[in-house]
């Protein structure tokens, strides 16, 4: 396999940081949305996270004027990577009966890997495609019985399947037509054009408050760690990764953030371990070491 097709070593830091940051989410963001409307939540954390990087990008005087010529594809990889995977995302996990099923959202490699082989002619090699079969065999595993879940709520699935193919795509996106920017200020510009349509549902359509005031607290610390951790640290890695490792490589190595989620969620959420997660476990470490 080339070496470019390799996930870049001087990124390992970065993804563990993003696996734990992202996975640990899964249940503190269910958590949040028992008291906050999902547009309003989300509305909060995008705006967090886009006034958090730039101010990030000025203290350290990184440039932010977008490239002439270059903003039509910045909102449109705004719109796919940010605006349709936050709405998909957030209305399909509550359909589903367990938070487990939102694991569907990380089929994304399945999307990723042909589409970056359509569109950007990455090479197939023998073993991304042992790391995306054990990867998934691992997905399927952290499903176990709650595939019945899935089948009592195709709808749920369907918008997690819609995610994980919106953040695909976008992925991708982010490769064929970059955009000159350094990541601080490229991924705070997704946040703020890709909230916009998000906002404006919130404030407009969907009922619900953005008075952090009326949260209690397990509800309002989960809300601060969404818009300072998972929109501004986590947001920022993942792009960093996106835009240096190939989008294979890329893929298979986030598939261990939901391995993090379903075990934070036996300790947030006192759910118990099943010999299903730790097979779960290791098919996925065995998948994001053939990259």
């Amino acid at each position: 396999m080339r070496d470019s097709q390799r996930f870049p070593p001087h990124l390992i830091g970065l993804l563990v940081a993003l696996t734990l940051g992202w996975g640990f989410n899964w249940p503190v963001m269910k958590i949040a949305l028992t008291e906050m409307a999902p547009m309003h939540f989300r509305t909060w954390c995008l705006a967090a996270g886009a006034i958090g990087l730039f101010a990030i990008a000025r203290a350290n005087g990184l440039t932010m004027r977008i490239p002439q010529g270059q903003f039509g594809r910045l909102l449109a990889i705004a719109l796919v990577n940010l605006t349709c995977w936050n709405v998909f995302a957030i209305y399909g996990i509550p359909l589903l009966s367990s938070g487990r099923a939102a694991i569907l959202g990380y089929t994304m490699p399945v999307w990723s890997v042909p589409l970056s082989v359509w569109l950007l002619k990455e090479p197939v090699s023998g073993r991304r495609v042992l790391g995306m079969v054990l990867g998934f065999a691992g997905l399927l595993a952290l499903l176990g019985g709650e595939l019945q879940a899935v089948e009592r709520s195709p709808l749920g699935a369907l918008l997690l399947t819609g995610a994980a193919f919106s953040w695909a795509l976008g992925t991708v996106m982010i490769k064929r037509w970059p955009v000159t920017l350094p990541a601080t200020s490229f991924t705070a510009w997704q946040m703020a054009l890709g909230g916009i349509p998000i906002f404006a549902y919130a404030i407009l359509i969907e009922p619900g408050s953005f008075d952090l005031r009326e949260l209690s607290a397990g509800p309002l610390l989960a809300t601060l760690y969404n818009m300072f951790v998972a929109f501004i640290i986590c947001f920022w890695a993942w792009m960093t990764i996106a835009r240096n490792a190939s989008v294979g490589a890329a893929s298979i190595a986030v598939l261990m953030t939901p391995v993090v989620g379903v075990f934070s969620g036996m300790l947030l959420l006192g759910e118990q371990p099943h010999w299903l997660d730790y097979l779960a476990l290791t098919l996925v470490v065995l998948s994001i070491g053939t990259v």
